[in-house]
């Protein structure tokens, strides 16, 4: 793979416009992301719904009061429209935002009841830009990577070490506790048509602090914007042609925008986070292979630890604290 890839950098939140919203339908429970050991997935109705990367799941009917995601996005494509919908990042429907949706409903010859329906779904998706499909290819050949770009918003598949081709995707959404978790996932679960807003694809993912995935969208107007609670937005017919590629186990690479980390804690076997994805990254830049760098400290990321210890003559523990942040850049 490209050394890029392990490349982060800042981003700047770009101002996207939506192109349309789509209906929007119920939420399906996901399956829960367990560590990549070849272990089946957990059944999704025993799964824990706040921890799903759209959000708990709920009918596509927004109304006052409540809060949601998908009322940033009826935000976002109001705001577009011409309305005026105060802090258009926010996630609160509130009466201000009753009383807007009310205007926009009288606009457009609707029942004017301020609730966000099928119906006004439809109407706020009317007029918008269509979506270019890009033309099928044949499958790839050869070892399959999947790599997410969080800060070009798009997915591309590699097959030996090539690209193969490119989509634009929506990933997570610009603030610590939605953005798209940056590392080297593999995927663990493959399910279809669970609706709403996991259109009719899921790849699922093994990060150990959520669940996370690739999927499809009931709202093509996210594609190529920063929208979703953490998870990676396609079109449905790109998710579809990737889901018939790609086999339990496939790698999947995400580099791009991560939030604040701290590098206070010592990490010792059995820690899980972010901080380890990043221990685990300059490990491998300085050429003690940890393993895939997917947020859990296991044996093959010890035993890399206890290598640089033992060559910048540290105390051999397999532990990472001041010393060894020091030494890896990370302070």
């Amino acid at each position: 793979m490209n050394a890029r890839f392990l490349q982060f950098g800042r981003c700047a939140r770009r101002g996207r416009v939506l192109r349309s919203v789509a209906t929007a339908a119920a939420l399906a429970a996901v399956a829960l992301a367990v560590g990549w050991s070849g272990a089946k997935a957990a059944d999704p109705s025993v799964m824990l719904p706040a921890l799903a990367c759209e959000g708990a799941p709920m009918v596509g009917v927004l109304r006052a009061p409540m809060e949601h995601a998908l009322v940033w996005e009826v935000r976002q494509r109001l705001h577009q429209l011409g309305f005026n919908v105060g802090n258009p990042d926010s996630e609160r429907f509130d009466d201000a935002l009753a009383e807007t949706v009310r205007a926009f409903q009288r606009a457009h010859g609707l029942v004017a009841d301020g609730v966000v329906g099928p119906q006004t779904w439809a109407a706020l998706a009317r007029d918008a830009e269509v979506e270019v499909r890009a033309a099928k290819m044949p499958p790839p050949q050869g070892e399959i990577v999947i790599h997410v770009d969080t800060e070009r918003l798009t997915l591309t598949v590699y097959a030996d070490g090539k690209p193969y081709k490119t989509y634009p995707v929506a990933v997570g959404r610009p603030k610590a506790s939605t953005l798209t978790p940056v590392g080297e996932w593999r995927i663990i679960h493959k399910g279809v048509n669970w609706g709403g807003g996991f259109g009719t694809r899921w790849l699922g993912l093994n990060v150990p602090w959520g669940i996370y995935g690739i999927h499809g969208t009931n709202n093509p107007a996210s594609i190529g914007t920063r929208a979703s609670a953490g998870c990676i937005r396609m079109f449905n017919h790109d998710v579809e042609e990737l889901y018939e590629w790609v086999p339990i186990g496939t790698r999947v690479i995400i580099t791009g925008v991560k939030p604040p980390i701290s590098f206070e804690r010592t990490l010792a076997p059995g820690a899980v986070g972010p901080d380890v994805v990043e221990v685990q990254l300059r490990l491998a830049q300085l050429g003690f292979d940890p393993g895939d760098a997917d947020g859990r400290f296991g044996p093959r990321t010890e035993a890399a630890v206890r290598r640089l210890q033992e060559m910048f003559g540290l105390p051999v523990d397999g532990r990472v604290w001041a010393d060894v942040y020091y030494i890896l850049g990370l302070r």
